[in-house]
């Protein structure tokens, strides 16, 4: 899917709106995927890319976050984390599926399906340019930058 163009998509997001990608090109877009709002690992991945959101808005990037989370959930983790940018609901998996994160994993012991924590560039011309899959958590936000400042 590299260097391939993204299709069209709209999500419900945070702050009463919806998202829709083509309506977002011109400027880079940062879209990461993670499984469940208010867990330890999400909360934290969310700090890092609100910590370091001044920088990704100095390259002109648009940060977005998407979970199979109701937007209910997802108003009250960005207030309760004051994360300055929307998170997205897709809670019928549309766009979960369209970026292939949706993965079988190992929950105590058990199978379960979920989201696996992903994150895409897609360029200011609507073309992927970076995936990271099975994303850790430590350094991802910073990686993440790093590659919008190159290009």
């Amino acid at each position: 899917m590299l260097n391939q163009s993204v299709p069209d998509f709209e999500l419900a997001s945070t702050g009463g709106t919806s998202f829709q990608l083509s309506q977002h090109l011109g400027k880079p877009l940062v879209i990461y995927f993670y499984p469940k709002d208010s867990t330890p690992g999400c909360t934290t991945e969310g700090q890092h890319f609100r910590d370091l959101y001044p920088q990704f808005a100095a390259a002109s990037a648009t940060v977005l976050g998407v979970s199979r989370d109701s937007l209910k959930s997802h108003e009250n983790f960005k207030a309760k984390l004051n994360l300055p940018f929307e998170l997205l609901s897709d809670p019928e998996e549309v766009v979960c599926n369209l970026f292939g994160v949706m993965k079988m994993k190992n929950m105590y012991g058990k199978q379960v399906r979920g989201v696996e924590r992903s994150t895409f560039v897609i360029g200011a011309d609507g073309t992927l340019k970076q995936e990271w899959r099975g994303v850790k958590v430590d350094g991802h936000a910073q990686q993440v930058l790093d590659f919008i400042k190159s290009l």
